[in-house]
């Protein structure tokens, strides 16, 4: 039997007590390699960007003064300087009476304040004819407009994604310090449970949660180590566990932590050093059996078997520790208001967690309607649950259409 059940509250207390995360330390990666990654240092320009003025059009760079009172019926001509091309410096300058052609991005030549768009000039030979005036900077980008010198462009602990890559990429920066990824071990125990690619004899079922699992690590920002299944064998189980804790940063297990005669990894996990288990039970429902050890500052997460189980205590305790491992804020999940479409019951003294999936009503209102509860270890529980909610264990119930509060998983 379990020793004490803590509630949610006090069981993540507890986790914090024993589990200081903090990044794991840095790396340089090469820029095209660090999306996703979470950025180490403050990122501060070395350069103006652009670094020149450029135009934005092509047409002919000219003083803009020479071009007022240009109209369709009376354009004003200008003589023709020279060509710019994009990506080498000008060699012309402009002086009254005088234009230059140019394409989008190529650097304005001293003496031009202004570009007269393409289709508002007609070129003879070397005349132009200006059909439309033009102010000063119209059709320029200026230097620094975009980046200046010394700005911050982006701070330590921030994602990167494309945008933020973009602008590493436009100050020259071909490597990036990012803090590393954390190892996570998983693992699943049942003698029921077969790896993927293996044939399914009698009885079996594949393995399931070591691939959610997985996968709710890498969303979390951590890198998962599969060990493979583990039989219900307390020597086996003690052996992979200190294979995880060796290779890994965190150990997430999932199977054999309720109370039958094959439910020994709390066993297994107690045995491997001080302080050992710390949570023995936690009073919600699903995941009420979910087991919480550490070792040499590790931590082990013991996950009930039922898949829907085990994804939402994933999300609830142990993702947090990912995050900051990963040198990330620990994320609130996405919230969003719905009305429920039937009576929610809390399991008596537990805080319970309802899986959802959220539509739109014929009125065009959002809706929560509840999985079968009794589904836990269904797969299309998890296919199908956009969230979840959450009802204390001092509520009585929750009315068919209340609004409520949906934790949403992405």
């Amino acid at each position: 039997m379990f020793r004490k059940l803590l509630t949610i509250e006090e069981a993540k207390t507890t986790i914090r007590q024993h589990f200081k995360p903090k990044p794991l330390g840095t790396e340089q990666v090469p820029l095209l390699q660090a999306t996703g990654r979470i950025l180490a240092e403050n990122i501060i320009a070395q350069l103006n960007i652009p670094p020149f003025d450029r135009s934005t059009v092509d047409g002919y760079a000219v003083r803009a003064e020479d071009t007022f009172g240009a109209e369709e019926t009376r354009p004003i001509q200008l003589e023709l300087a020279g060509t710019i091309n994009i990506g080498e410096l000008p060699h012309v300058k402009i002086t009254k009476g005088k234009a230059a052609e140019i394409v989008t991005g190529a650097p304005t030549p001293q003496g031009a304040d202004a570009v007269v768009m393409t289709e508002h000039a007609e070129r003879t030979d070397n005349t132009i004819r200006i059909y439309a005036p033009v102010v000063k900077d119209e059709n320029i980008m200026k230097a620094s407009s975009d980046i200046k010198k010394g700005q911050q462009l982006l701070t330590t602990c921030q994602p990167l994604g494309s945008r933020e890559i973009g602008m590493i990429a436009a100050i020259g920066k071909p490597t990036i310090k990012v803090y590393k990824i954390p190892k996570v071990a998983v693992l699943s125990t049942g003698p029921e449970i077969t790896e993927p690619g293996k044939r399914l004899t009698p009885g079996k079922i594949y393995d399931i949660n070591a691939y959610t699992l997985s996968s709710a690590v890498t969303e979390a920002g951590g890198s998962p180590l599969y060990l493979g299944v583990i039989q219900d064998n307390l020597q086996q189980l003690q052996r992979a566990l200190k294979r995880g804790l060796a290779q890994a940063d965190m150990v997430i297990t999932s199977g054999g932590v309720s109370v039958g005669p094959k439910d020994i990894m709390p066993s297994a996990a107690n045995t491997l050093g001080k302080p050992g288990i710390i949570v023995s039970g936690i009073s919600i429902k699903p995941g009420k059996p979910t087991t919480v050890a550490s070792v040499f500052g590790k931590p082990i997460f013991s996950l009930p078997g039922h898949p829907a189980s085990a994804l939402l205590v994933m999300h609830l305790l142990a993702r947090p520790l990912i995050q900051q491992l990963a040198g990330k804020e620990p994320q609130q999940s996405p919230q969003t208001k719905a009305y429920a479409t039937a009576r929610l019951f809390p399991a008596k003294g537990r805080r319970t967690y309802i899986m959802v999936t959220l539509k739109r009503s014929e009125t065009g209102k959002q809706t929560a309607e509840p999985l079968p509860t009794s589904q836990s270890g269904a797969i299309t529980t998890l296919a199908k649950a956009d969230g979840y909610i959450e009802i204390p264990e001092n509520t009585q119930f929750i009315e068919k259409d209340e609004q409520c509060i949906v934790h949403k998983f992405r």
